[in-house]
């Protein structure tokens, strides 16, 4: 958590000092969640020699630890007993149904790993390695990652949901990179006879397997495992999903993955992109950082970046596609649901 600092503190104090010490506090709060210490004090205070007994640590170390969590914040001392202070206990208990912990396990294992290299990303001008086989090496972390992802679907479900053009009767949807099936699902129990195609590697779609399961909905939610460049996407769809997906790509990338979706539409067909674009307001605060810093990943890890509205819509046009939309959602002002339309009529 940010170093609480008073008006003079924060006038007098150089803000890479601050990156400093918050990258600290990053990352002793990262290895605790992963060692397990947040949990291990769910159930009350612990000396720091019973915590380390507890999670086989050395016992010098966990105190040193402790005490660094606790000026950060996510820790209380009282005497000799350290407990989760309430920030911690709120977001950092992985059976929260909010829980931030996925989140902060994610980061922590991408900036402690894979950003090592940035320097030399940015004199190459791409990245050095796979990312998607990274995280496939990571049961771990590839699984925070979806549950990430699936809970963020589950966050903004309730204003994209009614946003997504369903025609009337039966009807198909294909999900290209969904692979917690989440929005799928929604979609499923709010029209009947609407059927989905969800198409990601197949440890992506792991958790969407239980979540159509959870549902009862396999015989309406096909999961197809494969890459989203060669494999099947079937044909005739009349909704295509691509959330959080483009920002992962080059543009030429892009626009064969555009291509291929509007293929895989009818004539009139629509496509909604979920994506955090560059157009975010310029002003100091977490959303424009927050942007800027994800761009900054994509670029290194993915080869990708953040795309602003006017790009995405040159992209689509160029595909095919008319009539394109967008709209910014309230409930993150850094995300925008971009519609459009595959050319040829339809019903």
């Amino acid at each position: 958590m940010p170093v609480p600092l008073t008006p003079e503190e924060a006038a007098d104090t150089p803000g890479a000092h601050l990156d400093l010490l918050n990258t600290v506090g990053f990352h002793a709060a990262g290895t605790a969640q992963r060692l397990g210490v947040f949990e291990a004090l769910a159930h009350g205070p612990l000396a720091a020699a019973d915590l380390a007994s507890r999670l086989d640590l050395d016992p010098v170390g966990t105190r040193v630890l402790c005490d660094t969590l606790v000026a950060f914040g996510y820790l209380n001392r009282a005497v000799d007993a350290y407990a989760n202070s309430p920030d911690a206990t709120r977001w950092l208990l992985r059976d929260g149904s909010d829980s931030y912990a996925p989140v902060l396990a994610f980061w922590h294992a991408v900036l402690t790993e894979q950003w090592g290299g940035l320097a030399d990303s940015l004199r190459r001008g791409k990245p050095d390695g796979d990312f998607y086989a990274w995280l496939d090496s990571r049961p771990d972390t590839l699984a925070d990652f979806h549950t990430m992802l699936r809970r963020l679907a589950g966050w903004l479900a309730a204003e994209v949901i009614p946003r997504v053009p369903v025609p009337a009767g039966p009807a198909s949807l294909l999900d290209l990179g969904g692979g917690h099936a989440a929005y799928p699902v929604a979609l499923c129990a709010a029209y009947p006879e609407l059927r989905a195609r969800v198409v990601d590697l197949a440890g992506a779609l792991e958790q969407g397997r239980a979540t159509v399961a959870a549902a009862g909905l396999a015989d309406r939610v096909e999961l197809c495992p494969g890459d989203l460049f060669t494999a099947d996407l079937g044909a005739g769809h009349d909704v295509a999903l691509l959330f959080n997906i483009v920002h992962g790509y080059r543009p030429a990338e892009v626009a064969t993955l555009l291509s291929r979706v509007a293929a895989a539409l009818r004539p009139g067909g629509r496509l909604l992109l979920l994506e955090p674009l560059a157009d975010v307001e310029r002003s100091p605060g977490p959303g424009e950082a927050f942007v800027r810093a994800f761009s900054l990943n994509l670029f290194h890890t993915q080869d990708g970046r953040v795309y602003g509205y006017a790009e995405l819509t040159n992209l689509l046009t160029d595909a095919g596609f008319t009539s394109v939309d967008q709209h910014v959602l309230e409930r993150s002002p850094t995300d925008h649901l971009v519609t459009a339309i595959r050319g040829g009529g339809g019903r």
